[in-house]
């Protein structure tokens, strides 16, 4: 045996093959589903996104096929507390939040941390597509682009600490999501077959929703003007609106306009034209850096604004205890509340909450 190891099972197929892949190669393996949300709300999830009590039946049927032991560990609490209310706690403030990524570092990754320690296991597994090694260069363990491109998260992981990565395994590193599920069928997994979980677990019904339940009252509908003051019309309530946006503004306009601010004090929405989302840099708050920041200031480094960007050129600048990455090139593929995940090489060595 090669030694004990906490797999995260979310009762889809990449993390029912992980557990598979590893204990083929001689892990012990344990599978850990956490159960994010109370019986009534996974009752409601659909099946389009992950978190519903079908969810967590599907991840004990994989690890009976598979012939390994199977734990629920509930983590509804810390949930609410660090993802739910994060999430209304930003569109509350007019910026967008990144829930997955703070569900990864608070919930997910902490809990099976957690758990790996009490069951006695040495490592960590998830069906992230991602690598991680030791860096010469760079003198520490970091997250590695997965060679299967299309199907990256490096991206959600940045926020986990060097001690952490030291313990993760990820057995999809080197595979296509393809492949992945002629692996399932070919042993029998349940859920070879099963889609992709998509959107925001606790919010089948769409994120406008969710606010409108929980913020009520809160909402209320004020003034689209210029960034002069010009009145344009009437939005439904700040918070339902993202910096950036242009379709679903609900008013008639001569030309088409962007959301370019919001201002929660006064309930207005700031309208204008693209150019004005441009940017040539942007300011990073609650930032996670795995090597010295002094050493990447002087390096080429690659940044993504989001989730769904595949990077783009420029630096680090340290500037009076703030930190700010400062794009070749402006672009407008920005909005304060994402997170700025920054790459040297292959290599994931940091990043933050962008504000302007």
């Amino acid at each position: 045996m090669k030694g004990k190891v906490v797999v995260g099972m979310s009762g889809g197929v990449d993390s029912s093959v992980a557990a598979y892949l590893l204990k083929e190669e001689g892990y012990q393996v344990i599978g850990v589903t956490l159960k994010h949300l109370g019986d009534e709300d996974s009752e409601n999830i659909n099946t389009k996104t992950c978190c519903s009590l079908d969810d967590i039946y599907d991840a004990k049927m994989a690890c009976f096929k598979l012939d390994i032991p199977h734990y629920v560990v509930s983590a509804v609490d810390s949930f609410e507390r660090e993802v739910i209310d994060y999430f209304v706690g930003e569109y509350s403030k007019g910026i967008t939040p990144s829930p997955c990524v703070i569900c990864d570092e608070k919930i997910k990754i902490k809990k099976l941390v957690e758990a790996a320690d009490k069951l006695g296991a040495e490592y960590i597994s998830t069906g992230h597509y991602c690598d991680v090694t030791y860096s010469q260069e760079l003198e520490t363990s970091l997250l590695k682009l997965s060679k299967n491109s299309t199907k990256d998260q490096t991206y959600m992981l940045y926020r986990i600490g060097e001690e952490v990565l030291k313990r993760m395994l990820f057995p999809l590193k080197k595979l296509e999501k393809k492949r992945v599920r002629e692996i399932a069928k070919e042993v029998g997994i349940p859920v070879h077959d099963k889609k992709d979980s998509q959107g925001i677990c606790f919010a089948p019904k769409g994120y406008k929703e969710l606010l409108k339940r929980t913020l009520g009252e809160k909402i209320r509908t004020g003034n689209f003007i210029t960034k002069d003051g010009y009145l344009l019309g009437q939005h439904e309530g700040y918070q339902l609106y993202t910096i950036g946006q242009r379709r679903g503004l609900g008013i008639d306009l001569p030309k088409v306009c962007f959301i370019t601010g919001i201002d929660p004090d006064k309930n207005e929405i700031i309208l204008g034209d693209f150019e004005e989302l441009m940017k040539k840099e942007v300011e990073l708050t609650d930032t996670v850096f795995l090597t010295d920041i002094e050493k990447l200031e002087k390096m080429e480094l690659l940044g993504r604004p989001r989730f769904s960007s595949t990077g783009l050129s420029g630096r680090l600048k340290k500037i009076d205890g703030r930190i700010f990455f400062i794009y070749d090139e402006e672009n407008a593929r920005n909005s304060p509340g994402q997170h700025m995940v920054i790459y040297y090489k292959d290599f994931v060595v940091g990043g933050g909450k962008i504000i302007f």
